[in-house]
């Protein structure tokens, strides 16, 4: 079973609309152990409805290095009726500089993965049980 850890989210301002733009910090615990990080980004009252984010997926645990993890870059948005995942790749992200996360996968490679299963999961919780993500799309979905 996975549940959420939910940080406070930070505020900043867009440089392209100058509207609030939000970013999201997420744990996820499976059966109570360290499990994934994620991180996500979206700007209220923007012309383009869309988030961007990241999942990371490995060990976790105390003095675990960031090469035991890799990374997922990802953008949700809807089509007035479901959310759509797509996957994208790593240059487009707006952590492609972040090493915590792991190595930052490319969208080909992603694909092939075989903790893909595992994103779309935790993509599909996050729409559905995160307050501000639910609350950044409505009731879409």
């Amino acid at each position: 079973m996975l549940t959420f850890e939910f940080e406070e989210p930070q505020e900043s301002v867009c440089d392209c609309c100058g509207n609030v733009s939000v970013r999201l910090t997420r744990f996820v615990y499976r059966d109570g152990d360290a499990y994934a990080v994620c991180y996500a980004q979206f700007t209220k009252d923007h012309p383009e409805k869309r988030l961007s984010g990241i999942i990371s997926l490995g060990e976790w645990g105390d003095d675990v290095p960031p090469e035991d993890r890799v990374a997922f870059p990802f953008q949700i948005w809807t089509d007035k009726h479901n959310f759509q995942v797509g996957l994208v790749n790593a240059n487009s992200s707006p952590w492609r500089h972040v090493t915590l996360m792991g190595r930052i996968l490319d969208r080909d490679e992603a694909l092939k993965h075989p903790w893909l299963s595992e994103v779309f999961h935790i993509t599909d919780h996050m729409v559905a049980d995160d307050p501000q993500i639910t609350g950044f799309f409505g009731a879409t979905g």
